[in-house]
């Protein structure tokens, strides 16, 4: 029987958390990019776009660090299913609300990668890895925290704007 050590599993779940956040960023950036009618989610979306690309580089930065790279196929992947999120988004007569839903659980499955990866870099003896994931933490907290604070004022737009003729709704 084999053995993984605990640098192994940070290196193998920083890659998983590089993935995720290019999968993020590609989400993030064609939700924007459709919503028309609701400018404050639009504005939160874009600085966390922002966010997003520094979280990337963080983790990129965490993984030099540990004398690896981000995993090619796992970013492939991460990016072939934000695609497929975003077309599928688009079909939707509610999107802006589902995608404010999807974003939520997103941010929340985030929380939870980033919260492993502080415990795994502690094991591993990494501080500075420890810090920058402290670091995303947060950013990600605050943001699920946004959406889940709007996600009421979000909803009463949609179904404001649904209920009006000659007035879309769904972005």
């Amino acid at each position: 029987m084999s053995t993984t050590t605990k640098q192994d599993n940070l290196i193998d779940w920083l890659r998983d958390a590089h993935a995720m956040e290019q999968q993020a960023e590609k989400m993030l950036t064609a939700q924007a990019e459709r919503l028309e009618h609701y400018p404050v989610l639009k504005k939160r979306i874009e600085q966390h776009i922002e966010e997003t690309r520094g979280q990337q580089e963080k983790v990129e930065a965490c993984l030099t660090r540990l004398d690896s790279s981000p995993s090619t196929i796992k970013d492939i992947g991460g990016k072939l299913m934000a695609v497929g999120q975003g077309l599928g988004g688009m079909l939707m007569s509610d999107e802006v609300v589902k995608g404010a839903m999807s974003g939520y659980v997103f941010e929340n499955i985030e929380i939870a990668t980033y919260t492993v990866l502080i415990e795994a870099a502690e094991a591993a003896g990494e501080p500075q890895i420890r810090k920058d994931c402290e670091q995303i933490l947060k950013q990600e907290v605050a943001m699920a925290d946004w959406l889940r604070e709007h996600l009421p004022e979000i909803t009463r737009a949609f179904l404001n704007r649904s209920e009006s003729p000659n007035v879309e709704a769904k972005r």
